[in-house]
């Protein structure tokens, strides 16, 4: 769609975003870390088909870390005690499997940082400037630390996050909950708010929520696939929002 034919995304009550790869390229770090995790887990258990990076947009992309590793599992017909958050990375379990991950993405995080993408900080600034209440509804569990790397966690008064939805037992993307949450903390209407998301599963979750308009960011997952999934309209990034 071309800019001009784009809805003005300040005419909204709120815009709420998803973190990784709308806000912040941290996608790219999540895919790394659950690449070089799952390429070692699945030799070391002898599962096949080995790993591809389709596999991060199907199981992985946008859901709470434990479900993903929990989904991406399943695919292979492989089953694993789901254990505890607090299992150590050496556990044989879906969340020590989890955290195993999350350390790889820590490390990385914290010795090279990250950086908003520039036409997403450009957009933040035209919908601060008309007085637009926006917030963050992410699966991550990382969120906050990621908002603070990268400069931005003064902009936004609600982070719905991965440590919110599991201490208040929401279901993860794509089930619509933390954005229908989202929207209550913000204290707006979903059906007269836009919901921001590059992840098929965060897509269905802002569709299933009900908001007014939906938007697909393409960071790779495709057009099409977004717009099936519910995206009212899809950009490959957000400056083009701007006006």
């Amino acid at each position: 769609m071309a800019p001009d034919a784009l809805p003005d995304l300040s005419s909204y009550d709120a815009v709420l975003f998803d973190l990784d790869g709308v806000l912040t390229p941290t996608a790219e770090v999540h895919m790394h870390a659950w690449q070089s995790m799952f390429e070692e887990l699945f030799a070391a258990w002898d599962i096949t088909p080995p790993y591809t990076e389709r596999d991060y947009f199907d199981y992985l992309d946008g859901k709470k870390r434990y479900d993903g590793v929990a989904s991406l599992l399943r695919s292979r017909d492989v089953e694993v005690p789901w254990g505890n958050p607090s299992d150590p990375v050496t556990a044989d379990t879906v969340c020590g499997i989890g955290n195993r991950k999350n350390a790889v993405f820590e490390r990385v995080l914290r010795a090279e940082g990250i950086a908003p993408y520039p036409g997403s900080l450009r957009l933040l600034d035209a919908l601060a400037a008309a007085g637009t209440p926006v917030a963050v509804v992410s699966s991550s569990k990382n969120a906050e630390e990621v908002l603070a790397a990268a400069g931005i966690r003064d902009r936004f008064t609600v982070v719905m996050d991965g440590v919110i939805a599991e201490r208040d037992h929401l279901a993860s993307k794509p089930a619509p909950d933390v954005f229908v949450e989202a929207a209550r903390m913000l204290q707006v209407d979903p059906a007269a708010s836009a919901a921001v998301e590059d992840a098929i599963s965060g897509v269905r979750s802002a569709a299933a929520g009900g908001f007014g308009l939906v938007v697909g960011v393409d960071r790779g997952v495709g057009e099409q696939d977004l717009v099936d999934a519910g995206a009212h309209v899809v950009v490959q990034d957000l400056e083009d929002f701007v006006r």
